[in-house]
């Protein structure tokens, strides 16, 4: 698998270029964005920290 980056400051030009690119995902491209990179890092970061429930989150955030 190879990863290119491609910085567009023209936001007229990076909307064609995503549309000519959106035609590729049936031959297995994947388009994903910088921040979606690092949202996705950060998440991956916390997978081994203790985690609660929902509800507990719930209660703990109604006691504040």
């Amino acid at each position: 698998m190879q990863t290119v980056t491609i910085n567009i400051q023209n936001e007229t030009l990076a909307k064609k270029v995503l549309w000519m690119l959106e035609h590729f995902k049936n031959d297995g491209l994947e388009i994903v964005s910088k921040e979606d990179m690092e949202d996705l890092k950060l998440l991956k970061a916390t997978r081994d920290d203790e985690s609660i429930s929902f509800e507990q989150y719930l209660t703990d955030e109604t006691k504040r």
